[in-house]
């Protein structure tokens, strides 16, 4: 659902870039909290947490290269924001969805430059919101255990792929550049993008299923919902003794290293051997946007001449191995500039902490002496 330039007027483009710029600037105050806070961040640091919520950003950007069919000479690719939230936070996953858009739009000419702030409102924000918010409130009714947070994450995630579809609507409605009859537009877009919502649903409640098999204490929105281990004794439900003293590690003390490296493994197979198997039909947006109309004003993209545009290297004659390296390099780059957003915005949470040694405490200490 990558909005190009062109389909969106520029001033409707600019108001959405105001709200865009708000919900990062927003996220990256709530995503110090987030990548601060729970059993992973105490005590270890952004070296743990920022890599983490880079990678969740890079598997997002391998995920959305794989295109599933999902009618007729129509295809449709993972958005994130559900799993983003799930994984690392509402806050945290803003920032993973809007580094992916930024990387695909700046290297791979996806998504309008122009139409940046769009994106980010339409991809990132309102599925996030939408996703969180659903997954939040089943938590609350469903039985506390792990196979609840998978089955939250399935509805939330279909949920907030048509949601993202009439966000888009309701933008086309104010500042569309061509005259369609939104009815049109609304049920076409709303129509296909509940059947992209199916394959999203599938996609993040595997994938968080999996890492809470793994490491439950790695899913934000798993924290606090572990019970205590209970044992039946002459019918009558008891706490189950605390294991004998030894050398055991908790859980939340392990190093998530493996897990990492297993997820940037799987993000550069997927980017590099499996995208070339996906789906080549137009996605919904694509698709829509041919048979109503809406297409008519599009630009082409100002990054066109981008050695990686079109997700190929430019001058490799190979299809294969050009559509390999690019996904591979997206992989690397999206990974790389995630973490590095993200350790920073740890560290300034932790400089400005009470009790910390950075500037302000050292600023303090200096006043009192004097």
């Amino acid at each position: 659902m990558h909005v190009p330039d062109g389909m969106i007027n520029l001033p409707v483009s600019a108001a959405a870039g105001v709200v865009a710029a708000g919900a990062v600037a927003a996220s990256l105050r709530g995503a110090r909290r987030e990548l601060g806070s729970g059993p992973l961040a105490e005590g270890h640091g952004a070296e743990r947490t920022a890599p983490l919520a880079g990678l969740v950003a890079a598997f997002i950007f391998a995920v959305q290269m794989l295109n599933f069919p999902v009618a007729a000479g129509t295809s449709g690719h993972l958005l994130g924001g559900a799993l983003a939230a799930i994984l690392v936070g509402p806050y945290t996953g803003v920032l993973c969805i809007a580094v992916v858009l930024l990387m695909q739009g700046i290297l791979f000419a996806d998504g309008g430059l122009t139409a940046l702030g769009v994106n980010i409102t339409v991809m990132g924000v309102v599925t996030v919101i939408v996703s969180y918010g659903i997954f939040r409130g089943l938590l609350r009714v469903l039985p506390r255990k792990r196979r609840s947070v998978t089955v939250s994450a399935f509805v939330a995630a279909l949920v907030s792929v048509p949601a993202a579809a009439a966000a888009f609507t309701l933008l086309y409605a104010i500042g569309g550049t061509t005259d369609i009859p939104i009815g049109k537009v609304l049920t076409a877009m709303v129509g296909v993008h509940v059947l992209i919502g199916i394959g999203e649903a599938a996609i993040t409640a595997l994938t968080v299923g999996a890492v809470i098999a793994v490491r439950p204490d790695l899913v934000h929105g798993a924290r606090g919902l572990a019970a205590p281990l209970k044992l039946r004794v002459d019918g009558e439900l008891v706490d189950a003794p605390a294991p004998a003293a030894g050398p055991a590690v908790p859980v939340a003390a392990r190093s998530p290293r493996g897990l990492l490296a297993a997820g940037l493994g799987t993000a550069l197979l997927l980017a590099g051997v499996v995208s070339f198997y996906a789906s080549a039909n137009p996605d919904g947006l694509e698709k829509v946007a041919a048979d109503k109309g809406i297409d008519k004003e599009v630009e082409e993209h100002a990054a066109a001449d981008s050695p990686l545009a079109d997700y190929g290297v430019k001058d490799i004659s190979n299809a294969r191995l050009s559509g390999g390296l690019a996904g591979m390099i997206g992989v690397g780059a999206t990974v790389v500039v995630g973490s590095g957003i993200f350790y920073v915005v740890h560290r300034r949470r932790t400089t400005n902490a009470p009790g910390s040694s950075g500037p302000s405490a050292s600023a303090s200490a200096s006043a009192e002496q004097a």
